[in-house]
């Protein structure tokens, strides 16, 4: 009926490990596959970023779409053997179901069974969950632009929660194709056929089943795939001729009136300070006293 009821039924008939059904492909598969997602984002992003640090929000949103994009050579094969090792339990079989037989049975055609819906799914989520994740860091950076662990969690799992819910009606499309029908279940030939089929017998409702649950599962997910991609890069920065991630540096002043003071008898020695100083705490483990400026 819901997940609840799905965890519930899972747990009575297989147990608690029963959950856990297909782990082992997708600890081996997501790595490569954030890999390479993480770093197309900010490949594209860096080259449609202006001199000025500025990037339109079309070229968020291309930079998004087209990290998801190459994600699907990696998550295809990975969703099909995960979905299929997820529902062996239902199967009443003595045969004990492992992610190599699934992938000898399949083929290398047949693990990408699914891929049209896999493309429909991944590129949309990208698309709103890249820029989502740069504006929320914005939002939540310090006075001085830097973000630090608590607002860059925050930050992602905020991002992933219209981004992993939007995208449901497509991942319910994808898991269809690739779950191996049974005998009296409805088959479907394609991504036009599934939805047919889908509206005809089940009704537009189908397509949002098991959104919270997805919610659930990728907020926290990215949110700490980030937070550990951001302090990686922070830590092991090489410079390839790009920009340094936003917020992860404190923002110095650079223009003559953002360092003059306002008090008329005060020679602005402090931000004069604050302009040479700004950032060391970040690159040599420094932690200087903070002073506010009187107006």
């Amino acid at each position: 009926r819901n997940s609840w009821d799905c965890a519930s039924k899972v747990i009575r008939h297989e147990g608690l490990f029963g959950l856990y059904r297909g782990l082992l492909p997708q600890l081996v598969g997501v790595c490569p596959e954030k890999a390479i997602k993480l770093t197309v984002n900010d490949l594209v992003r860096d080259k449609l970023t202006s001199g000025k640090g500025e990037i339109p929000a079309w070229a968020e949103i291309m930079a998004g779409g087209c990290a998801g994009a190459s994600q699907v050579m990696f998550t295809n094969p990975l969703e099909i053997v995960k979905i299929r090792l997820q529902v062996a339990g239902e199967i009443a079989s003595t045969a004990k179901v492992r992610a190599w037989t699934v992938i000898k049975d399949l083929g290398i055609r047949g693990l990408y069974k699914g891929s049209r819906a896999c493309f429909l799914r991944d590129i949309p989520f990208s698309a709103i969950y890249f820029p989502t994740y740069a504006h929320c860091k914005l939002k939540f950076a310090d006075e001085m632009g830097h973000n630090g662990p608590g607002s860059l969690l925050l930050s992602a799992v905020i991002a992933g929660v219209p981004a992993a819910y939007l995208v449901t009606p497509a991942d319910v499309i994808k898991t269809r194709l690739q779950v191996a029908a049974r005998q009296g279940q409805t088959t479907y030939s394609g991504v036009m056929d599934a939805c047919r089929k889908i509206w005809k017998e089940e009704g537009g409702q189908a397509f949002w089943k098991g959104g919270p649950a997805r919610v659930f599962r990728s907020a926290p997910q990215f949110g700490f795939t980030l937070l550990t991609y951001e302090i990686l890069q922070r830590l092991f920065y090489i410079d390839f001729g790009g920009r340094r991630p936003t917020g992860s540096q404190v923002k110095v002043p650079v223009q003559a009136g953002e360092i003059k003071s306002s008090n008329p008898d005060h020679i602005g020695g402090y931000r004069i300070a604050l302009a040479t100083f700004s950032g060391m705490e970040t690159k040599f483990g420094l932690v200087l006293p903070r002073y506010n400026v009187s107006a």
